[in-house]
């Protein structure tokens, strides 16, 4: 859309690009490591791309690219050579790029002769920046600002926006080297030695708000400790260790953990504060709201603090007022977060938040819930209860409508649909056609009703007999209307949602898999959904597609009509367990990570849906996401459901029932953060007893799955 939100679908970057990512930052370009004007490479930060044309030469030529060693997800190497002299077979120069992302960039060159003599050299970079705001490049609407003005000096060169105040800092250090400098170009005549080296280092500078600071990686402190650095070190320190004989799982896992630290967002004035995570690169690198509330609850086996810390940034930015344009309404939850500079999009202190989501604000209310159950402190769940009843408020207060919660945009800049799947044809009929709004989607009805019964559980704990009878009333009302409404008899699975005219929206897709998760469905229904779900019209193989295909919009290649999304697949994947389908959701778990095997342990954002008996690998979504937060986080919460891993804390209960496939051999899991208090799981393929220590004395450890249907207090 024209506005600050996106229809859905991403910009294409192409196949052949490298991008790093690290926190609010990114960077994509060339597998030499340049950025090519033109196109939507760059390197971004807060929304804002920095630097438009990054190129190196030497001797006028450019870099002939060797291979990328990829390091943590801020960094990388680009190894290259320049072309052969005239006179030599062969190239006798390497160039090696260290790139470091982070707040602006640092890059590391160095030039290793490997010739019997010296070599003299003439080394260039060219570079530019156009400020542009990370929706105009998305949007391929590129506003040439006619203001941005260069300043040049000896070290290097400034650009600088006056009317949107913001700009970049290129600096140059070559030791005895100088550059000599002018607009846009930096020139380096040097000599390197006979198999010897010559090295410079650059960094790019943000200024936002007409203020200029330092790149995270700075040129004059040690990589080690640059603040990026430090907090990876600290995550892996913290987080648990997984040793498994399933080399696929074992990968899988490990990219996740590196993934999510990477996405973690640190506020820019207050470090100290737990970190939130953003949705992914190379769009989405901002907090949202589903996105985020997903992504943290899958990732809860490791981190706790990163639920924690999204739920407060979130409550800071919940909805205070009506206000059209943004969709602001008392009480709901922000679909997305921004920074940039774009003219259309209105601002607050903080950024510029969008709030056209109908599943953000029960999602908020079920993950504090979730917390809670993994141990979450009472102080802090009390500072956070209002911000929740304030969501429940505007579920009942603007979200709902005869008994069901729905949707419509309320300006024509905002998304046309607002749950998961928020392209324009995301939600359709059996027949293809496009189902109209007011929409009410299944697994929102879900999420409200999982948000009821979280709040009676806070309720009850606190003694709150009112609150506590109220939510379970109106879970079990929901709960009861749904089942009646949304069910249909004569093809033996719900519908997708209801439109504007109260009509069922017909489709076979995969949002049904949600209610599972989420316990609304009746469990004399809950077989004909499993079937359904793993059926050869479903289950590509590798997972669940989003649509069937014997549905009319049905398309492997769509982005929500076909497609496999791996966050989706966990979420069936848990759905499936809580009503004791454990061969089908052992099915799909399987499949999803044979996926991610053959993805170098790295699940996309989304992949195309053929069938696997046709394409022996799973084929890309040309445009898709990587990393992407909640598929970093699939694989994790994967584990947690083959394991049947259920806490409740605050009633002294850890429900474990393992139930790996055949293949997964041996599992321990070490330093599992669970309360104030570190687990270790061990458990052996065909086993359905897991040993586990570290639990607090007054935690009863119950072998056996969590019921499905668990009353709140459970």
């Amino acid at each position: 859309m024209d506005g600050w939100t996106f229809e859905g679908q991403p910009g294409a970057l192409g196949d052949t690009t490298t991008t790093l990512v690290e926190g609010g930052s990114f960077c994509v370009c060339e597998q030499n490591g340049d950025i090519l004007p033109g196109g939507a490479q760059g390197v971004y930060y807060a929304d804002t791309r920095l630097v438009s044309r990054w190129e190196l030469r030497v001797d006028d030529a450019p870099l002939e690219s060797l291979k990328v060693v990829p390091g943590e997800p801020y960094h990388a190497a680009f190894l290259a050579r320049i072309p052969p002299r005239p006179g030599r077979a062969d190239s006798t120069m390497l160039v090696i790029r260290d790139r470091y992302v982070g707040g602006g960039l640092r890059e590391d060159v160095t030039l290793r002769n490997l010739a019997d003599e010296a070599a003299g050299c003439v080394v260039t970079l060219l570079v530019a920046s156009d400020v542009a705001d990370l929706f105009e490049v998305k949007a391929h609407r590129i506003q040439h600002v006619a203001d941005i003005e260069t300043f040049v000096d000896r070290t290097g060169m400034k650009f600088v926006s006056a009317s949107r105040s913001r700009g970049a800092r290129v600096i140059a250090e070559a030791g005895e080297s100088e550059a000599v400098v002018v607009a846009g170009l930096m020139t380096f005549t040097t000599v390197v030695p006979a198999r010897g080296e010559w090295r410079v280092t650059f960094q790019v500078n943000p200024i936002l708000d007409g203020t200029e600071a330092p790149a995270w990686f700075s040129a004059t402190h040690p990589l080690e400790h640059a603040p990026p650095a430090m907090r990876l070190a600290d995550w892996v320190r913290s987080s648990p260790t997984i040793s498994t004989t399933n080399t696929a799982l074992a990968q899988a896992l490990r990219r996740s953990r590196s993934d999510l630290g990477s996405l973690r967002l640190f506020e820019r004035d207050r470090p100290e504060d737990l970190p939130s995570i953003a949705a992914g690169a190379p769009w989405f690198m901002t907090l949202f709201g589903r996105d985020s509330l997903l992504t943290s609850w899958m990732a809860l086996p490791i981190d706790q603090t990163l639920a924690l810390g999204t739920l407060r940034r979130l409550a800071e930015l919940q909805g205070t007022k009506v206000n059209l344009l943004t969709e602001e309404e008392p009480g709901k939850i922000l679909h997305e977060l921004r920074y940039g500079v774009d003219p259309g999009a209105p601002i607050c202190d903080g950024g510029r938040p969008y709030y056209g989501s109908v599943d953000s604000t029960p999602l908020f209310v079920m993950l504090l819930g979730e917390l809670r159950r993994w141990g979450l402190h009472g102080d802090d769940v009390g500072r956070l209860l209002p911000h929740a009843d304030a969501a429940l408020g505007w579920i009942e207060d603007h979200g709902m409508r005869d008994g069901f919660l729905w949707y419509r945009r309320k300006t024509d800049r905002g998304l046309v649909n607002q749950g998961w799947k928020d392209s324009f044809d995301g939600v359709n009929h059996a027949d293809g056609s496009l189902a109209r709004a007011p929409i009410a989607l299944a697994e929102a009805q879900g999420y409200v009703y999982a948000a009821y019964e979280a709040r009676a559980s806070l309720a009850h704990e606190a003694g709150d007999a009112a609150t506590e009878e109220r939510c379970l009333e109106r879970a079990a009302d929901l709960r009861d209307a749904f089942n009646e409404r949304f069910w249909m008899p004569e093809r033996g699975y719900y519908a997708m949602g209801l439109d504007g005219e109260g009509r069922l929206i017909d489709s076979l897709a995969s949002n049904m898999g949600h209610c599972l998760w989420t316990g609304i469905v009746d469990e004399d229904k809950a077989p004909s959904v499993a079937a359904h779900l793993i059926s050869p019209e479903m289950f590509s193989g590798y997972g669940v597609r989003t649509l069937a295909t014997t549905m009319g919009a049905y398309n492997p290649m769509s982005y929500h009509n076909g497609s496999v999304w791996p966050h989706d697949n966990a979420i069936v994947v848990a759905g499936l367990m809580r009503y004791g389908f454990v061969e089908e959701a052992q099915r799909i778990a399987e499949g999803l990570l044979d996926a991610a095997h053959a993805c170098a342990g790295r699940l996309p954002e989304l992949f195309c849906g053929f069938p696997r008996d046709e394409f022996p690998t799973p084929i890309p979504y040309p445009t898709s996401c990587a990393p992407q937060a909640w598929a970093a986080a699939a694989p994790i919460h994967l584990v947690r459901s083959l394991l049947r891993f259920d806490p409740c804390l605050q009633y002294g209960k850890v429900w474990v029932a393992p139930a790996l496939p055949k293949g997964f051999g041996l599992l321990q899991v070490s330093n599992l953060p669970l309360g104030a208090s570190r687990l270790t799981l061990k458990v052996q393929e065909g086993d359905d007893r897991a040993t586990v220590t570290g639990l607090p004395p007054e935690v009863r450890l119950i072998e056996g799955p969590c019921p499905p249907t668990a009353p709140a207090a459970s």
